[in-house]
């Protein structure tokens, strides 16, 4: 980075190299480390760039600045003028950018002092996560954050600018919008002017970017906050950004074709990384092979389906279930009997009854369901490709549980077997997703991606069945992009017919009334003449996440939010007082009575 010269610095502390030698230089940061060596004082310097290794000599510096050097501590912030000069050869750190010179200081002023921190940057391994978040600004210097913040940066701007190229305008959507049922719980803003009445916060802004191509925008862009009121997990925040992009006039295949560039770009320079071309797999397949619609292609151990061969055995479970399946652990036959039973008793939180399993020996299944196995084991074996020294795990359920819990066990198994990637990155589109689910709770379908999503033009006119299977079997023009096992984003061709958006909404339950209320300028657009369009959203946080090879999202954010939502730093959220309620008009419940004591024993 070159830095902007101002009456602190000339440089930045990781700027300087071998060919500075000899320049007269300024340098300000903050002392990441401090080493007293009698008549010398050695300071590492720290800002965004990099380290620089400063020298205190008194012939340089003079005895009172070489004084003054001795009460520096970690976190004070100076400003130096010196001379570059060359290590010796044998003192190069071949660790720093900065390794082969040093400045010696011949003048220092001291901008701020810091008392002792609760961490320095380079103990953030040993500090628990709640109080890093709390001092978010010291965590934040860590070269690692910095380098972070860094490429998350870069990542913006190579989509800025290739998009830009491709002719799409950054077009910005409001943040005070109208709730709309969009999958997630909205979060909501009271209208100061209007009592009674909320602006919900964007999920996202798919409403709007429609709206955008009924305008006539053609090609739009937008690195965008969204907010949904939902449980935090590794992967996700309540707020969080995302690049939205739509486009008209195109098809499934114009987007993905957008998508590649913009995304081999992103790896070529950001990791020098070339993506080869990217396979297509059909929804069912990936749920049917893998018992994910965002499956992890690293490795094997797919889902072999072998309800025939349970129907033979005399096993209750495998004779009377709608699905067995099985997967191939490798090497598992080494888990104990206590490490099985507790994959059987860990499956159950997926719904599943429990789990069987058997192994592969010399003489061929043993232990676990070994013996109800037998009439058909020389055919599991040759159906499923088990080898000696591994494990079978079966589920025999519905669909939805067998893949779910075989899925999940076999990322479960990847991980804890430490089996080897074939590759660094496996990268999927998986297209041609259902249109609409089953709400076994609410008795009522949903739609898999959002009620906006277009059909196969091949099942439009079987909208107007009733008839749960036909339903059941419709297609969507919806399409994710999958790296590793993480969904990096996902997108559809649109519904561009009012008549076609009515019926999808009729399917899901909402009528005319409802349909009016809440979606009332979207059918409005739509009737004016709208373009056939379609487009995609990116998740930027869980691309830096694997840019960076970490598995927390709080790790790619400047200001997180915890697991339970809170902002630590500036304690997020906090009661509101009386006058600010009032100004909303708002009044709070009054907090609810504690439960009555237990009556004593008689």
């Amino acid at each position: 980075m070159e830095a902007i010269e101002t009456r602190y610095r000339s440089h930045t502390a990781g700027q300087l190299r071998k060919a500075d030698v000899d320049k007269e230089v300024k340098l300000a940061g903050w002392i990441h480390s401090y080493r007293d060596h009698g008549g010398l004082v050695f300071i590492d310097l720290r800002d965004r760039d990099g380290l620089t290794q400063l020298v205190f000599n008194a012939d340089a510096c003079g005895k009172e600045t070489l004084e003054e050097s001795r009460r520096l501590r970690s976190e004070w912030v100076i400003s130096v003028t010196g001379k570059v000069q060359a290590r010796d050869q044998k003192l190069v750190n071949p660790k720093l950018a900065t390794g082969e010179i040093e400045v010696h200081v011949t003048a220092m002023t001291v901008l701020s002092i810091s008392p002792t921190p609760p961490f320095t940057p380079d103990q953030h391994e040993t500090v628990n996560e709640e109080k890093r978040l709390a001092y978010r600004f010291l965590d934040l210097r860590r070269p690692e954050m910095q380098q972070t913040l860094r490429t998350r940066y870069r990542v913006t701007k190579i989509m800025r600018d290739f998009l830009g190229d491709a002719g799409f305008w950054e077009i910005e959507t409001p943040f005070l919008t109208k709730s709309t049922p969009e999958g997630s719980r909205d979060f909501l803003v009271p209208s100061r002017l209007i009592p009674g009445s909320f602006y919900a916060l964007p999920q996202s802004p798919q409403l709007f970017k429609q709206i955008l191509m009924v305008a006539g925008c053609d090609k739009y862009m937008q690195i965008v906050r969204c907010f949904r009121d939902e449980d935090p997990r590794a992967d996700r925040q309540a707020e969080f950004t995302q690049l939205d992009v739509e486009m008209s006039f195109i098809d499934r295949e114009n987007v993905i074709t957008v998508m590649e560039g913009l995304l081999r770009k992103i790896w070529k320079e950001i990791l020098n990384v070339d993506i080869p071309p990217i396979r297509h797999m059909a929804h069912d397949e990936a749920v049917e092979k893998y018992g994910s619609d965002r499956p992890d292609l690293r490795f094997g151990m797919q889902l072999h389906d072998v309800t025939d061969l349970g129907q033979q055995t005399d096993f209750g479970v495998f004779k009377n279930a709608p699905l067995v399946k099985v997967i191939v652990v490798p090497g598992g036959a080494k888990l104990s009997r206590k490490e099985t039973d507790a994959l059987a008793e860990w499956s159950k939180g997926f719904g599943a009854k429990g789990l069987a399993v058997t192994k592969i020996t010399a003489t061929g299944l043993d232990t676990g369901v070994a013996k109800f196995l037998q009439p058909i084991a020389a055919k599991l074996i040759e159906r499923t490709g088990a080898k000696e020294g591994d494990l079978l795990a079966f589920a025999a359920d519905k669909p939805k549980i067998v893949h779910k819990v075989l899925g999940e066990l076999r990322l479960k198994m990847a991980k804890d077997i430490q089996l080897k990637p074939t590759q660094e990155y496996e990268w999927v589109w998986i297209t041609d997703f259902p249109l609409l689910d089953f709400d076994e709770e609410e008795k009522k379908w949903v739609a898999v991606h959002h009620p906006f999503t277009s059909p196969l033009d091949g099942d439009i006119d079987k909208l107007d069945s009733r008839d749960p299977a036909v339903l059941g079997s419709l297609k969507s023009k919806a399409y994710d992009i999958v790296l590793n096992g993480s969904e990096l984003g996902g997108g559809s061709i649109r519904i561009h017919r009012m008549d076609v958006q009515q019926k999808i909404f009729s399917v899901l339950g909402i009528d005319e009334t409802s349909q009016r209320q809440k979606f009332g300028f979207l059918l409005d657009a739509l009737q004016f003449g709208a373009p056939p369009h379609g487009g995609i959203a990116l998740g930027l946080d869980r691309v830096v996440m694997i840019l960076r090879n970490t598995h927390n999202i709080r790790d790619v954010i400047a200001f997180p939010k915890t697991q339970s939502g809170a902002d630590l730093m500036c304690g997020a959220p906090s009661p509101i007082d009386e006058k600010q309620l009032r100004e909303a008009n708002i009044r709070l419940a009054p907090p609810k009575a504690p439960p009555p004591p237990a009556a004593p024993l008689p």
